[in-house]
């Protein structure tokens, strides 16, 4: 075997090992979440979420390892809803990628995509219609979270008991997970960061 392919084969066998240590259950959670993005019932793939549920489940799975998961899940049905693949030929498809999947694991895939297979399909084609001469952003803002806190601590951004203003940014990559960015602004920063926005509006208006 070619070293590339010995090496991605190593990778994908590290994968399925770290699937093996979710329940069917936790395992069909985490695929459904996925097949919801793909069939376009979200703006994009909470990753953050997907994590959250190992965790609460007790699953102890470092980041990265956690990303793998998902970015193979999605890579995997993202490529099967491209090829048309049947239940039975992406089960297969895995089968030959590794040895090493749980028969129950298996079982979940098969019958999520038995029932949501051809959604996705469907759902990538109209994808594939509207992207034909359209230029599309690289991020795309998906939420946006504040709340207004007062500081307890001092440091070189904020006086002791003075209030600010905490941003959550929810970003949609091109890959299609989401991304959060949090920031603090003192009061002044603020106020000027809400007259760039409404200055960005006005200007909108007479698009």
């Amino acid at each position: 075997m070619p070293a590339a392919a010995a090496e991605e084969s190593h990778g994908v066998n590290r994968v399925v090992d770290n699937i093996c240590r979710l329940s069917p259950e936790l395992f069909a959670e985490s695929c459904q979440h996925i097949l919801n993005y793909l069939q376009g019932q979200t703006r994009g793939l909470e990753s953050a979420e997907i994590s959250d549920r190992f965790q609460r489940a007790g699953v102890l799975l470092d980041h990265e390892a956690q990303q793998n998961i998902i970015r193979f899940l999605l890579l995997t049905f993202r490529s099967a809803g491209k090829n048309g693949l049947s239940g039975d030929d992406l089960v297969l498809r895995l089968e030959e990628g590794s040895n090493k999947w749980p028969k129950a694991s298996l079982q979940v895939v098969h019958r999520l995509w038995s029932e949501h297979g051809a959604l996705v399909h469907a759902q990538q084609e109209t994808q594939d219609m509207l992207s034909i001469g359209q230029v599309h952003p690289q991020n795309a803002l998906v939420d946006m979270q504040w709340k207004l806190g007062l500081a307890v601590t001092s440091d070189t951004c904020r006086s002791l008991n003075s209030p600010f203003v905490s941003l959550l940014l929810k970003i949609a990559e091109p890959s299609g997970q989401i991304s959060q960015k949090s920031f603090e602004m003192t009061i002044p920063q603020f106020q000027n960061f809400h007259k760039k926005f409404k200055e960005m509006a006005a200007v909108m208006e007479t698009v």
